[in-house]
């Protein structure tokens, strides 16, 4: 049987490196902890988290196309309404309304090159 013991990362394709760095480094504040360029091709990882979950954006693979549909990176967030505030005021696509659970408050985000990325708060007791 197969054992999965952790994630090693989740990876995103973009399309405009220089505009998806500004994003996700420039909007969402996150710090690259590896950078990798080759051949005018670039992955880039930001660690994130206690646990250093690594989410990366990769222009190297031309047959990974963005989507809104594929795979979503959730980003938890210490202050929800803040962060919708702060996407707001840097012209940040939401896709919807926010909206809540029982369980967290949500909201989905386009990053320059129309891949889903969600934002997320869980409520106390619940993580």
């Amino acid at each position: 049987m197969l054992k999965i013991s952790d994630i090693a990362f989740t990876g995103t394709p973009v399309t405009d490196m220089k505009a998806a760095r500004a994003f996700y480094e420039g909007v969402l504040g996150l710090a690259p902890s590896h950078v990798f360029e080759w051949d005018g091709k670039s992955w880039i990882e930001y660690d994130i988290g206690p646990g250093k979950n690594t989410l990366a954006i990769t222009d190297s693979a031309p047959d990974w196309k963005p989507s809104a549909a594929g795979t979503v990176a959730a980003l938890e967030v210490a202050d929800f309404d803040a962060a919708i505030a702060h996407l707001k005021a840097n012209n940040v696509t939401i896709l919807g309304e926010p909206f809540e659970t029982p369980v967290c408050r949500m909201a989905h985000i386009a990053d320059p090159s129309g891949n889903t990325i969600t934002l997320h708060h869980c409520k106390k007791g619940h993580h």
